[in-house]
């Protein structure tokens, strides 16, 4: 679904995703892709008519996805195949598929020919050239396990990594190891920040928003917890105009056994969001 981020106008679908898991922009060809997770591949589509305009294979559990433009590629995160599909973003073809030796959950370019995932299984990150296609090196996030979403400071070059441990590790990605951690919700999801502000977000299963205050690139506390739907673990963050955006939708009863997730509930898939209040006067 594309939404107005200003109306909340629905201006249409990218129709064809078996199984949507992630997009990636790729503004400079005109181009949008998302993983289709249930049928291994990544559906290309025109930024401006939401057309499909191809269908790229990727591997088994095909789940974020993230766009880098020093390289002009596409790199996408598959859970199962412990592995990273590379896609050229201009012709919409696939490369090469990257060996990541672990499960990566999700990543982000920094700019500079480097890409970072987390590696949630082994509780690691690891840095990807993207010219090369090739691991450069890996670093533990310990004392955080299980990291899943991740944001960048690139000015200050740290990484932050959202961990179902109950914790958001920050790493020095310069340096390769971990500098700092801070306590968040659980079920985390989705995690951004905010360089104007320099705040660092992560969003939780949990039914809260953890708002966190960079002090120094070092050192860092937890400014508030914003109270969110149930549910509410995915995250966007618009750096223009500092907005965060969370989606969220009512559940059915658990599946029987207590496997499997919840039903959500047709027509009740909501988007919010949630910007600063202003500052009183």
């Amino acid at each position: 679904m594309v939404v107005d981020e200003d109306t909340g106008k629905l201006l249409g679908e990218v129709a064809g995703i078996d199984g949507a898991h992630g997009t990636a922009v790729a503004a400079s060809t005109g181009h949008g892709f998302a993983t289709s997770g249930n049928d291994q591949s990544v559906i290309m589509f025109d930024l401006k008519t939401f057309k499909t305009l191809g269908k790229i294979p990727a591997a088994e559990d095909a789940d974020a996805i993230l766009y880098d433009a020093p390289s002009n590629r596409v790199f996408t995160l598959n859970g199962d195949a412990h592995s990273s599909t590379v896609i050229d973003a201009r012709q919409g073809t696939l490369i090469t598929n990257i060996p990541l030796g672990g499960k990566p959950e999700n990543g982000a370019s920094a700019g500079d020919g480097k890409l970072y995932a987390n590696i949630t299984d082994t509780s690691e990150v690891v840095e990807i050239d993207a010219k090369t296609a090739a691991i450069v090196r890996r670093w533990s996030t310990a004392p955080c396990k299980q990291p899943v979403p991740m944001a960048l400071d690139t000015a200050h070059h740290r990484l932050f990594s959202g961990c179902r441990s109950g914790v958001m590790a920050i790493s020095d990605y310069q340096a390769g190891k971990v500098v700092a951690t801070v306590p968040i919700g659980t079920g985390v999801d989705g995690a951004g920040y905010d360089a104007a502000s320099g705040d660092a977000f992560a969003s939780n299963a949990d039914g809260a928003l953890t708002v966190i205050h960079q002090d120094t690139p070092d050192q860092y506390h937890v400014l508030e917890s914003v109270p969110t739907p149930q549910g509410s673990r995915n995250m966007g963050l618009d750096p223009t105009n500092h907005r965060i955006f969370l989606v969220s939708a009512k559940f059915g009863p658990a599946p029987a056994g207590g496997r499997g997730r919840a039903p959500v509930l047709p027509g009740s898939f909501s988007l919010m969001v949630i910007e600063r209040a202003p500052a009183a006067r």
